[in-house]
């Protein structure tokens, strides 16, 4: 047993050893993620005076991804700058079309539209140029029918990124409402009653974004080893839930809006906050039990571990952290939230569609989040009661490297900010 929770710890060190040796600090270098907003074109009548089923699509996909597989040289995906940016897309235009259009495709009753490009923009999500494109897609059939939107941009196949969704937001054919697109599912179809599917397709979005976003799971890593007993973890977790969701819905919505390069450095700068004060306390030598004396067990060291309340006496060993964490968690919760909603990508009006997405994105957070707990809190408790010398140096050397981390992020997110 004990092997395997030096193992396990070891693991989570060489994780965030590995994390120092990956290349630009976000939380989704090995994916990518395309937005879209599709809507009935504001075009003319038909001669009986019905709206045709025209449509536009705003398209936004990573600069230096496009220009990437447009098959373009270096001097166009590794060009910086607006300007510059700009004017490849003008420069590109032909082949960044036909790439696009190859794989983002709009049909109505069965028929492909016929796309034309109407615009280019260059504009910045996260840490990120995106470029812009906006197409009207010319479509012919009667008023009643029925759009598709298929997309296969960033395909596995091109082995530049893995795993690529589109996020797609709609209003057509009389129905509002979101989507997003795999490769395993990559159509959407009007008319059909969504509401399930689109749950699903957000709840695994939302797990996703937490199990595979590098940043969160350290932050609450952070938060476990510092962690002594259970209704630290308990009310921990609840904080930071509740501060994240609230953010995360009001950004969301475009209630509120951070700058990303205000919000990176200050996720990561979280990071490295709570994962210093777990290292100072170790250092000091609280958080790990001292050896059970002769005679006890190591249930008694769990019990007390699990209980809800202190063993009786032990107040004064409270440190300033213990009075603190839950305010300084909150407010970090806070800043978190607006990273998760960036990384989704939508901001726009209210609407009881778009709420359940967001409740859906939220809840596969949260159910993640709570896997984490529920797996890794239990293996720290009995590394601390059976092996504490080895747990000390290896929460140590653990929590060194991700303060490590944590540092280089901020570093480098406040050199990347304009």
């Amino acid at each position: 047993m004990r092997k395997i929770l030096v193992g396990l710890v070891a693991a989570v060190g060489t994780g965030a050893v590995l994390a120092v040796a990956a290349p630009p600090a976000v939380a989704h270098d090995a994916t990518s993620d395309v937005y879209a907003e599709v809507t009935r074109a504001a075009s003319s009548a038909t001669e009986s005076g019905e709206p045709t089923p025209d449509v536009t699509a705003v398209l936004d996909l990573e600069y230096d991804l496009l220009m990437k597989s447009a098959w373009l040289r270096a001097e166009a995906y590794e060009a910086t700058g607006r300007a510059d940016q700009l004017a490849q897309l003008d420069k590109h235009e032909e082949a960044v079309n036909g790439y696009v259009t190859d794989r983002f495709v709009v049909t109505y009753d069965g028929e492909p539209c016929a796309p034309t490009f109407d615009a280019a923009d260059v504009v910045d999500r996260g840490e990120r140029p995106y470029a812009s494109l906006t197409y009207t897609f010319a479509c012919d059939g009667e008023p009643e029918g029925v759009h598709e939107v298929s997309s296969a941009l960033f395909p596995d196949a091109e082995s530049f990124v893995h795993s690529t969704e589109t996020i797609v937001r709609y209003t057509l054919d009389e129905e509002d409402g979101s989507a997003v697109l795999t490769a395993a599912s990559p159509t959407l179809t009007t008319g059909e009653n969504r509401l399930i599917e689109q749950l699903g397709e957000f709840f695994v979005l939302g797990g996703e974004h937490l199990l595979f976003g590098l940043d969160h799971v350290l932050f609450l890593l952070a938060l476990l080893i510092g962690a002594r007993r259970l209704r630290d973890v308990v009310w921990t977790a609840t904080a930071f839930t509740v501060a994240h969701s609230v953010t995360f819905l009001l950004a969301a919505l475009g209630v509120v809006s951070v700058p990303a390069m205000v919000v990176e450095p200050v996720i990561a700068a979280s990071i490295a906050v709570v994962a210093a004060v777990d290292l100072y306390l170790i250092w000091r030598g609280r958080g790990v039990p001292g050896p059970a004396s002769s005679g006890r067990t190591a249930a008694g060291p769990v019990r007390d571990a699990l209980r809800w309340r202190a063993p009786a006496g032990s107040r004064g060993e409270l440190t300033p952290w213990d009075r603190w964490r839950l305010p300084v968690v909150f407010v970090f919760g806070l800043v978190h939230g607006v990273g998760f909603a960036g990384a989704l990508g939508i901001s726009a009006a209210w609407s009881w569609t778009l709420l359940w997405s967001l409740l859906s994105f939220n809840v596969g957070i949260e159910a993640v989040q709570l896997g984490i707990i529920a797996v890794v809190f239990p293996l720290l408790v009995l590394l601390r009661v059976r092996a504490p010398r080895t747990a000390r140096w290896a929460l140590g050397a653990a929590t060194a490297g991700i303060v490590v981390v944590a540092l280089y992020w901020v570093a480098e997110r406040l050199a990347a900010a304009p």
